[in-house]
């Protein structure tokens, strides 16, 4: 009874010290549009889902995995590197997997209509 415990207890210590997090990356986004991918995440980090204002205006955006120490925090960001501070970024983490998600677009429905409007239009006027 006590091998039986004891493996268990080992199984479950793997899979406790090889879980790390799954999350979305974007590595730049500009007026709610960022193109993400999945990453998984070392195990000293977090998701996070980064917010600015590049020239004062433009609404920038990023995903990733971040050092835990580096969580819910406000820096600068140059661009180019060295340089005048381009935007300021806030990003804020979570710690469960895909917790990052993306917004969904708001004029995701709009743009389809307009795709399948056009479609429709060209197709009508290579069939006639």
């Amino acid at each position: 009874m006590s091998k039986i415990l004891v493996g268990i207890l080992t199984v479950a210590l793997c899979f406790s010290l090889g879980y790390t997090l799954q999350c979305y990356k974007c590595e730049i986004g500009v007026f709610g549009l960022c193109i993400t991918s999945k990453i998984t995440c070392d195990a000293n980090q977090q998701c996070f889902s980064g917010q600015g204002k590049a020239v004062g205006f433009v609404d920038v955006s990023m995903k990733g995995c971040l050092d835990v120490g580096s969580c819910n925090q406000t820096s600068n960001v140059n661009f180019p590197t060295n340089t005048s501070t381009a935007y300021k970024m806030t990003k804020t983490c979570c710690n469960i997997d895909l917790c990052n998600a993306a917004a969904p677009l708001s004029h995701t429905h709009t743009l389809t209509l307009a795709i399948a409007s056009l479609a429709t239009m060209l197709l009508t006027k290579v069939l006639v």
